[in-house]
């Protein structure tokens, strides 16, 4: 009988912690067969289905809830095996950072590019997309070493680490007046996630699901509204090229400007990684910061090219 591998225990912790294959496939950067497949192969390995499908969604059989602590455990530990060979033979410590897709389209890359340069350390930093839902699934099984967004707890460490402000924005000649509920909506991949900020501002302002359309990036976004499709939202201080340059004026409404706080989220201070934790000490400097305020230094959005995301959990 074939052995039990790390991957199809990443992919049972994962299809249990948030609930779906669907959300598993897109944590680990793989296709819902290849997660479906790793399942498959471990239900045949324990002879039970672990994990069943039910109208209230994911349950773990008995065998599933002995399993999962075990799995958790043994996934860390491959996280742990993986760090010990790397420093015993010299190599680069990973650091895997899940991330937003706002902190992925415009912060991420130079974010982790000018890290590994003051460093000091050898690192071998990359980041991955995710939901806000499942940073802290990928965090606390040692899948990702660190989280960059929102704050979480369930025994994690969560440190802000830059503040900012959310506003809506539309072309200048527009005028958007009366319901917001009742605006056509354009916004990048923040708002098919039911939990991050962009999704809780249309939430509050009552704004149905067929008034929203979403981008493949905020860039796109912004593009759309400057070319007076409708409104889109900002993190403030990214937008203020197309700002200053009057492609785009903000759009007060009765949720925005909303101040946000970006959180670096890490297991705790003793069990965190060396790179993670030095990651932790960047992210309190003045270069960090200098980052996350103008990490693109204005690039216009006809130049732009998003990044193409490649996810790094697999």
């Amino acid at each position: 009988m074939p052995e039990v591998t790390l991957g199809q225990l990443s992919a049972f912790v994962l299809v249990a912690r948030l609930g779906s294959v669907t959300g598993a496939a897109r944590a680990l950067g793989v296709s819902e067969p290849a997660v479906s497949q790793a399942l498959a192969a471990l239900r045949q390995h324990h002879g039970d289905k672990l994990i069943v499908r039910t109208a209230d969604g994911m349950k773990l059989t008995p065998a599933g809830g002995r399993l999962l602590p075990i799995a958790s455990q043994m996934v860390a530990l491959g996280a742990d095996a993986d760090a010990a060979v790397r420093e015993a033979s010299g190599r680069a410590e990973r650091l895997h950072v899940a991330v937003t897709s706002t902190l992925a389209e415009f912060v991420a890359n130079p974010l982790l590019e000018t890290f590994a340069a003051r460093s000091g350390l050898p690192v071998d930093a990359s980041a991955g997309l995710a939901r806000t839902a499942e940073m802290p699934v990928l965090v606390g099984n040692r899948l990702a070493d660190a989280a960059l967004g929102p704050a979480f707890e369930s025994g994690l460490d969560s440190t802000p680490v830059f503040r900012c402000t959310l506003v809506a924005v539309a072309a200048p000649q527009a005028r958007y007046r009366g319901n917001p509920a009742s605006w056509p909506w354009l916004v990048g991949p923040s708002g098919a996630d039911p939990d991050s900020d962009t999704a809780k501002v249309l939430q509050r302002l009552g704004v149905a699901d067929d008034a929203i359309q979403v981008f493949p990036n905020q860039t796109a976004a912004w593009s759309a509204a400057a070319g007076g499709h409708g409104v889109s939202i900002a993190i403030e201080h990214l937008a203020a090229p197309q700002l200053r340059r009057r492609e785009l004026a903000v759009v007060p409404t009765a949720a925005t400007p909303a101040t946000l706080c970006w959180h670096v989220t890490t297991l705790p201070r003793d069990r965190q990684s060396a790179a993670a934790a030095s990651l932790r000490h960047f992210l309190a400097t003045p270069a960090a910061m200098q980052v996350m305020r103008s990490p693109g230094a204005g690039v216009p959005p006809s130049r732009f090219r998003p990044p193409v995301y490649v996810t790094i959990w697999s």
